[in-house]
């Protein structure tokens, strides 16, 4: 997941909360596993490296190339899981190494979801480009994790992985779950929110992005140009029945920039904004 993940558990022994949190933790690692593009001969790696041939793959992973490919239709073409090949050339530390521009158009030759073809359950991408679910998976496993509980009669949980989180229930021994939303520096709240039901899911440039001559760069790039989304805000949080749908108004919000707020009144959504 690329960040630290933790489930709080009101449970009635230790025992109780053991068992639950090992069923999280299976879950999550079963997803890492499946999708993660760091790991090797998994489905993702499979398609990364056909070499422009057809893969055929699963249910689940044809569940979440179609939900890719549904924001990739509302974002209009912005949200691109193609686009992780940039990261050749972007890398978000803090510095202010900004790539040339003759670099990122090197790289943006092998971008694009409208290059591929797939029809479920039959992928195919050309030579040299390749697929990343980061920006869908972390939601997707928090959702799974959070169901897990429920599905297992397990006492009312909170699933958190690297501040994309959902409830699997209200708490029993308190009003809500209350969660802090983090600042502008390490160890700093920007909010406090009550959750009892649902999700939030954040997106943001606190820890990823580069700076330059007084310009902030983050991490969220516009697969059309390869560079930043200018004018984006500094975070974005988003409350919604699932993280995975949190998740997608926080990323959609941050990919129209200047609009991210005028997009997220026009869903009639809670959202936190940060600029």
């Amino acid at each position: 997941m690329g960040s630290p993940c933790e489930v709080l558990l009101e449970a009635e022994s230790r025992h109780a909360a053991g068992e639950a949190g090992e069923l999280v933790a299976a879950e999550a690692w079963r997803i890492e596993d499946k999708f993660s593009r760091y790991r090797n001969g998994n489905i993702v790696h499979r398609i990364n490296h056909a070499a422009g041939t057809p893969v055929v793959v699963d249910d689940e992973t044809a569940r979440l190339l179609d939900f890719a490919t549904t924001l990739f239709g509302l974002s209009d073409g912005r949200f691109d899981i193609t686009s992780g090949v940039l990261r050749e050339v972007w890398t978000f530390d803090g510095s202010d190494r900004i790539p040339s521009p003759d670099a990122v158009e090197a790289v943006l030759a092998r971008v694009g979801w409208a290059k591929a073809t797939w029809e479920a359950p039959e992928l195919l991408l050309q030579p040299g480009m390749e697929i990343d679910l980061g920006g869908i998976g972390k939601e997707y496993a928090v959702d799974r994790c959070a169901a897990t509980l429920r599905e297992h009669g397990s006492a009312p949980g909170l699933v958190n992985f690297g501040g994309d989180l959902a409830v699997s229930g209200p708490p029993s021994r308190r009003d809500a779950w209350r969660v802090a939303i983090e600042g502008q520096q390490d160890d700093q709240v920007d909010r406090l929110i009550d959750l009892r039901a649902g999700a939030l899911a954040t997106s943001g440039d606190a820890r990823r992005y580069l700076a330059r001559g007084g310009v902030r760069y983050g991490h969220i790039l516009d697969p059309a140009t390869g560079w930043p989304i200018p004018d984006a805000p500094r975070s974005i949080t988003v409350a919604a029945n699932t993280c995975t749908e949190a998740g997608m108004l926080s990323t959609l919000a941050m990919l129209r920039g200047a609009e991210a707020e005028r997009f997220l009144d026009e869903q009639s959504v809670r959202y936190w904004c940060r600029r």
